[in-house]
């Protein structure tokens, strides 16, 4: 097989995770002194880290971006946001093809441990991880810095070998960076002229069409 690892983003990429996200931007909005007209500008919000969503999206001073990200966490553990959230389908049944084709799969991700791990033990997906690399407030700021750590994790010398999997032009931007392939999925948050205009190496349908590439 030409690719034995593979890296998956999670919001968006394994789990719909766009309710509770967007319901926790509209409720820290408004806690914020803001209004939200139309929710479905709340999508975008699917996928960025939220310093990113808050500070150069939004527009939010380093302050209110800290608050911000204060009361959202507030709504998204406190209040139940974390789990209005589903696995996506057909994704069970990719990622065991892949673990029966003894593909090395590992987790990228923007979002913080503590929610990563709820949603992954939730949904009974951390038993076919290798390496779950999330975001932190350390040296783990961007997507590029966590697909960096999970290749230096797992040892890997030869990035041809390795896969980035992510919704959104984020993931590609950073595997791009990195120097590996990457997927786009368009049953997430991104959309085929963003994976496009990203230059994604593939753009998938399916998450059953991924075990097609190797």
């Amino acid at each position: 097989m030409r690719y034995t690892y593979i890296l998956f983003d999670l919001d968006g990429t394994l789990t719909d995770s766009g309710p509770g996200i967007m319901n926790g931007f509209e409720y820290t909005i408004k806690k914020m002194g803001g209004t939200v007209g139309d929710r479905a500008q709340l999508r975008k919000f699917v996928g960025p880290p939220l310093e990113e969503s808050f500070g150069k999206i939004l527009g939010y001073s380093p302050e209110d971006t800290e608050k911000a990200i204060t009361i959202y966490r507030e709504y998204y553990f406190q209040m139940g946001g974390v789990l209005e959230n589903e696995v996506y389908p057909g994704v069970v049944k990719l990622l065991d093809d892949l673990k029966e084709m003894r593909v090395s799969m590992s987790l990228a991700t923007s979002k913080f441990v503590k929610g990563t791990m709820i949603v992954l033990d939730h949904f009974g997906l951390t038993k076919y991880f290798d390496v779950v690399g999330c975001g932190n407030d350390g040296n783990l700021k961007t997507k590029k810095d966590i697909i960096r750590y999970v290749i230096n994790d797992l040892k890997i010398t030869d990035l041809s070998t390795v896969l980035m999997v992510g919704d959104r032009h984020y993931d590609i931007d950073a595997a791009k960076e990195v120097g590996i392939d990457s997927v786009g999925v368009l049953y997430g948050y991104g959309s085929e002229e963003e994976f496009k205009k990203a230059a994604a190496t593939y753009i998938v349908a399916a998450p059953g069409d991924i075990i097609n590439l190797l």
